[in-house]
C-alpha cells in the first residue's frame, strides 16, 4: 500500500485540525524521542545478543 501526495496532505490536514498548529512541534519532538529510544533499545539488544553469542562459544 503506497501513500500518495494527496493522501499525505489529507492526513496532515486532519492532524492540524485535531491537534492544532501549536501542538504539532510538541508532537514531532515526542515522536522523535520515541524513535530515538526505540533505536537505542534495538542497538542495546543487538549488543547483548552478540555478547551472548560470544559467551556461548566458550
Amino acid at each position: 500500500m503506497k501513500l500518495g501526495t494527496t493522501e499525505l496532505m489529507i492526513i496532515l490536514a486532519v492532524v492540524v485540525i485535531v491537534f492544532g498548529p501549536t501542538q504539532i512541534p510538541k508532537l514531532t519532538r515526542m515522536f522523535g524521542r520515541s524513535v530515538k529510544g526505540f533505536r537505542e533499545g534495538m542497538s542495546e539488544d543487538d549488543g547483548q545478543a552478540a555478547k551472548d553469542a560470544d559467551q556461548g562459544d566458550l
